[in-house]
C-alpha cells in the first residue's frame, strides 16, 4: 500500500426530511445565493423546501446551469454574487450544479486574472467562498469531494480542477427527490459511479485489500441496484443505495493508498466537449476500448475484477479477461447506454482531434503508470468506432 493522507470534512444529511437542517449549517445573517440547473427542483418540490428552510436569510437565486456546466455561465454567477455581496452559496440539484458552484466559489475570490487559469493552467485555488449542497441526482460524488469539471463553450474544452478549499461544508442527499428522474439520467448515474470506482480500482496490485474490497462492494451494489432503479426510479430503497454508492465511489475513501488512473475520464471529456455526449456515456464508450489496448498491463486487476465482481472463474486468463470486458459492456448496454462511437455519430476525424489536443497539451503519459499515450488513446477509441 502506498503512503496517503485522508481528509474529508463534509457533513452528510441523508434521507427524508433533511432539508430543514441546512439553516443550522449556514451562519445567521449571511447573504445566500441558491444555484440550480434547468428547473427540475421546481417539479420535485425541493425548491419550496429549500426556500422554507432559508426563511430569515437574504436569498438571491441563479438558475440555468447546464448539464455540463459552462465557464461562461459560471462567470455570470460570479458577477451577481459580487454585486449582491454574497457570503454563502447553496447548490441545489445534480453534480453539474455542484461542480459549477465549486468553480463559482473559487472564481469569486481568485486574484490572478482570468479564473479559467484554474482549469487551463492548473493555477492553485487559494481560497473559496463557503458553500453547501442539496443533491437530487446520484452520479458524480462531487457532493463529498474537492473535485470539479467545467466546460468552456467558446473553445469546446472540458477540464477539471481539484482544491482542498472546494469541499462542501455540508451536503443533503435526497433519494426521494431523485425518484422523479427519467430513466436515462438514472442510467447515467449508475455508469458514472461505476467508472469512478474502476478508475481507482482497476490499475495494478499494491497489496491494499481493504480498498479493493470496498471498491468491489460498491461495484457489486451498483450491479444489483442499478437495474432496479433504472426500471423504477421511485423505488426509494434502491435509489438510496444508488445515491450512497455514488457518493462513496468518489469521496476519497477507496483511493487511499492505491494508484488512480483517470485516463478514461480524460478521453471521455473530449467527447463531451466536441459532441455534447453525456459524461457517463463517454465513459461507457472509452472504458472497454482502453481495457482492450491495455489488457496485458492491467491483467492482474482485470482477472481479479472478473472473479470477484462478475464471478468469472473458468477459462484461460485471456478468455476470462474477454469475459470481464464483455460483462461490463453488457451491463452498460442493459441500462440503455450505447458503447460505440457510431451510436453517437462520431467518426475518425474526432479521434484525430482528440489525439492532436493531447499532443498539444503535452498529455503524453496519462494513467496510473503513464500508459495512456496519445497513440493508446487513438487505438482505444478506434476499437469503439
Amino acid at each position: 500500500m502506498k503512503d496517503f493522507e485522508f481528509y474529508n470534512p463534509v457533513r452528510i444529511f441523508f434521507g427524508k426530511e433533511q432539508i430543514s437542517k441546512i439553516a443550522s449549517q449556514i451562519p445567521a445573517g449571511n447573504n445566500v445565493l441558491i444555484i440550480y440547473g434547468e428547473g427540475s427542483i421546481f417539479k420535485n418540490g425541493v425548491y419550496d423546501k429549500v426556500k422554507e428552510a432559508l426563511k430569515g436569510y437574504n436569498v438571491t437565486e441563479f438558475g440555468g446551469v447546464e448539464p455540463n456546466p459552462y465557464y461562461e455561465t459560471a462567470m455570470k454567477a460570479v458577477k451577481i454574487l459580487k454585486e449582491k455581496k454574497i457570503d454563502f452559496l447553496l447548490a441545489v440539484g445534480g453534480g453539474s450544479v455542484i461542480d459549477a458552484t465549486k468553480f463559482i466559489a473559487a472564481a469569486a475570490l481568485y486574484e490572478n486574472g482570468d479564473p479559467w487559469k484554474i482549469l487551463a493552467e492548473n493555477d492553485p485555488v487559494k481560497s473559496s467562498l463557503p458553500f453547501g449542497t442539496v443533491l437530487t441526482l446520484p452520479a458524480t460524488g462531487t457532493e463529498m469531494n474537492k473535485n470539479s469539471v467545467i466546460s468552456r463553450k467558446s473553445t469546446t474544452e472540458k477540464l477539471a480542477f481539484v482544491s482542498p478549499y472546494c469541499f462542501p461544508r455540508f451536503s443533503v442527499l435526497l433519494p426521494e427527490a431523485a425518484g422523479s428522474l427519467p430513466c436515462n439520467q438514472v442510467a447515467n448515474g449508475v455508469v458514472d459511479a461505476f467508472v469512478h470506482v474502476i478508475e481507482q480500482y482497476l490499475t495494478y496490485p499494491v497489496n491494499a485489500p481493504i480498498q479493493d474490497r470496498f471498491a468491489e462492494a460498491i461495484l457489486i451494489t451498483l450491479i444489483e441496484e442499478g437495474p432496479k432503479v433504472y426500471a423504477e426510479p421511485a423505488d426509494y430503497d434502491a435509489m438510496a443505495n444508488l445515491m450512497w454508492s455514488a457518493t462513496m465511489a468518489l469521496n476519497g475513501l477507496i483511493q487511499c493508498g492505491v494508484p488512480g488512473d483517470w485516463s478514461v475520464h480524460s478521453i471521455g471529456h473530449e467527447l463531451t466537449a466536441l459532441h455534447g455526449i453525456d459524461h457517463a456515456r463517454t465513459l461507457a464508450i472509452v472504458l472497454p476500448g482502453l481495457w482492450k489496448v491495455l489488457r496485458e498491463e492491467k491483467k492482474q486487476k482485470l482477472l481479479q475484477y472478473g472473479q470477484r465482481v462478475w464471478n468469472i472463474t473458468t477459462g484461460t486468463e485471456e478468455e476470462r479477461i474477454d469475459a470481464a470486458i464483455n460483462k461490463t459492456t453488457e451491463f452498460f448496454e442493459s441500462l440503455g447506454i450505447k458503447t460505440r462511437l457510431k451510436d453517437y455519430g462520431v467518426k475518425q476525424d474526432t479521434i484525430d482531434k482528440i489525439v492532436t489536443r493531447f499532443e498539444e497539451r503535452k498529455w503524453l503519459a496519462l494513467g496510473d503508470r503513464g500508459l495512456t499515450t496519445p497513440a493508446v488513446a487513438r487505438k482505444a477509441l478506434e476499437y469503439q468506432l
